[in-house]
């Protein structure tokens, strides 16, 4: 008789009880907040219970004498995603104020947060307490913390999402091995996320005090902090960045760019070698494309008579705008849906670029992108001789020609992807009465799946969601879900396979 290898699903629970037992921690930010402003604390006691009671459930029946292996720690990651949005949908319910009191809109601000996504279904900025929008803010913070923890500890051994990339592009043998043990690995991490964290805040309050930034009080500097350095795009502010003054939005350009460098990069960096950056491949071609694309932005911007903009801030707004698409962080300087047409199909050209492997963002990543085009150089080149052998290389290293296979299909399921959002959430307003334009519908497809936040038309940086239907927004709920943890570990559980094979 064959034998049959199954999924040891207990072995995933104490690793999801363990995740939502911490949760708890990051709540009593907000619950302080709260308490500070003399605001309601319910929404954050109940939720604070609620963690604490089902992780310790989850926690205490799970085997701690059994490892977790590949598929496991697949079933893990997908459910601890989803379950911490849930999670953190809880205040939002609990507070029961505005739009976002709608458990679908509860849940897509929560996933939305979570996943750095800042697409946002809040119409009413003004109806929420602080502690509210507050939570809204820590809960991307969050999720940039823990898609870096994940890609290093977990995504790298499990050989997805890239991580087997960063051992040839940052020339570290073993990405999860920067210290002996992954938990050690994950503290380090975590005191660079902070400690950069901390830098930012320092940075915006510090404009503030000069005079340069009137409206950046310390609120507004940890909120914006929280969402900058991880590549998300919450702001408490219905404009946005475009609530504050030039010198704020000057500043956060290098922080997104920060933010989407890999932090392995900065890691070295820190300790003694910051000619690493210079010498990485994937860093120039990607600094590379944001000056290109940025003066490409600045001249269209430019020379379109309908916005009128002096020299300066035309720079100012291509360069922060391009820089926040670039970055997949969201943020918005300007209405960027009044820009001509060839300025907003290269915003839209961007989103499909993302940051740097190993960094906060998310999209399909500059590196993917490098070892596409390098291929198909080697293609090119073996066509005209086809007895040649010419492994692709970055950084002076060969790239793994199974890791090539992997690039490829990565690129091609993630196409295949959006092409098919976008085709649901045209047939899907057309169903509803919305009738959203195609571009209107590639864009909030895009920007939803890769995880961008603001798109074009109704979806435009200025407004909302809420002009989809509440079919199409449960869908891009579960799309954002997807492309946050790049696909696999999400689609595999759904092969026969994976359970028993």
């Amino acid at each position: 008789m064959r034998g049959y290898v199954t999924v040891e699903w207990h072995a995933s629970l104490g690793l999801i009880g363990s995740v939502l037992l911490y949760l708890a921690a990051p709540l009593c930010f907000p619950l302080m907040v709260a308490v500070y402003y003399g605001e309601p604390t319910l929404p954050f006691l109940v939720t604070i219970a609620v963690t604490v009671a089902i992780g310790a459930a989850l926690r205490f029946s799970a085997d701690v004498e059994q490892d977790l292996g590949p598929r496991e720690a697949f079933l893990a990651v997908a459910v601890i995603w989803f379950v911490v949005a849930a999670i953190g949908a809880i205040p939002f319910l609990v507070a029961g104020q505005g739009t976002i009191a709608h458990p679908v809109n509860a849940l897509f601000e929560a996933m939305s947060g979570l996943t750095t996504t800042g697409a946002t279904v809040l119409g009413d900025f003004g109806v929420h307490d602080r502690s509210i929008l507050m939570w809204r803010q820590m809960i991307q913070w969050l999720g940039g913390l823990g898609i870096l923890i994940l890609v290093t500890a977990i995504f790298s051994e499990l050989g997805v999402g890239g991580a087997q990339l960063m051992e040839t592009e940052t020339q570290t043998r073993n990405v999860n091995r920067l210290t002996p043990r992954i938990s050690a690995t994950a503290r380090l991490i975590w005191g660079l996320y902070l400690g950069l964290t901390l830098a930012v805040i320092a940075v915006l309050y510090g404009l503030h005090l000069l005079g340069l930034a009137p409206n950046m009080d310390l609120y507004n500097a940890v909120a914006h902090a929280f969402t900058s350095i991880s590549t998300a795009g919450f702001s408490p502010e219905p404009q946005s960045i475009g609530a504050f003054t030039p010198a704020v939005q000057w500043a956060l350009i290098p922080v997104m760019l920060l933010g989407s460098t890999s932090f392995l990069l900065i890691y070295f960096a820190i300790n003694g070698d910051p000619w690493r950056l210079l010498r990485n491949e994937e860093f120039r071609f990607y600094i590379g494309i944001f000056l290109v694309f940025s003066a490409l932005a600045a001249a269209l911007l430019y020379r379109f008579p309908d916005v009128e903009l002096g020299y300066h801030d035309t720079v100012r707004h291509a360069t922060f705008n391009l820089t926040s698409i670039l970055t997949t962080t969201g943020y918005a300087s300007m209405d960027f849906t009044l820009w001509p047409h060839a300025g907003q199909y290269i915003l839209f050209a961007t989103m499909f670029v993302g940051g740097m492997v190993g960094s906060t963002t998310c999209s399909i990543k500059t590196l993917r992108w490098l070892v596409v085009l390098k291929t198909f150089r080697r293609n090119l080149f073996t066509a005209i001789h086809p007895d040649a052998i010419r492994p692709v290389r970055v950084s002076g290293r060969p790239v793994d020609e199974s890791t090539i296979r992997d690039i490829y299909a990565y690129v091609l399921l993630s196409i295949v992807i959006f092409v098919a959002l976008t085709l649901f959430v045209v047939v899907d307003g057309a169903r509803a009465g919305v009738d959203p334009s195609e571009f209107e519908a590639m864009g909030a497809a895009a920007s939803t799946f890769l995880n961008i936040g603001p798109a074009f038309g109704m979806a435009g940086p200025m407004d909302n969601y809420l002009g989809f239907p509440v079919t199409t927004r449960a869908v891009m709920i579960v799309l954002m879900w997807l492309g946050r943890i790049e696909i696999v570990p999400v689609l595999v559980l759904f092969t026969v396979s994976f359970w028993r094979s």
